[in-house]
């Protein structure tokens, strides 16, 4: 009985790492000189992925912030992250009566002093397996452009260039 009570915990700890699932990770935000800019942390819920951003160092002003369909970053530009994120094919924009891609969030604001603090849902993503999870074979990567996004203009709501990246990793 000695022998087998450790080996069964050992199994049960086994069998959990197996099973488990990343339900929470780390997006570390770069600018275009690989400055670092602090960490968006997404969490998955019931009703999708939140995202808690908690940047520093950003032009102040309203930005537009995607998901997108590649988890690559090359500056200056950040054009290697691909296009919004949409695994449903839907047309851009939170304010579309056809969209929003899944990757479409809400516009954040920066504050004078170039700090943002805010909390997204993305209701049409998942950190689990499927269809819609943000763990691709490509990758996904988070990009905050320069200006807001309008919610509607297609392909990305005239949201201007893309300043700030960050690689969605497991």
């Amino acid at each position: 009985m000695k022998k087998i009570m450790p080996m069964l915990a050992l199994l049960l700890i086994m069998a959990g790492c197996a099973e488990g699932e990343v339900t929470k990770v780390d997006v570390e935000m770069f600018n275009d000189v690989g400055d670092s800019l602090g960490n968006i942390n997404l969490e998955e819920q019931s009703a999708g992925v939140m995202l808690t951003v908690n940047l520093k160092g950003l032009t102040p002003g309203v930005h537009g912030i995607h998901i997108h369909e590649v988890g690559k970053c090359e500056a200056p530009d950040f054009q290697s992250a691909g296009n919004h994120y949409n695994p449903e094919e839907k047309e851009h924009g939170t304010l579309h009566p056809k969209g929003a891609h899944a990757g479409d969030l809400p516009n954040i604001i920066v504050e004078d002093d170039g700090t943002v603090k805010a909390e997204l849902l993305a209701p049409q993503v998942t950190l689990r397996d499927g269809k819609t999870s943000l763990f691709t074979p490509k990758g996904t990567s988070i990009v905050i452009t320069d200006e807001a996004d309008d919610g509607m203009t297609q392909p990305a709501g005239n949201s201007g260039d893309r300043v700030y990246c960050g690689e969605i990793k497991r």
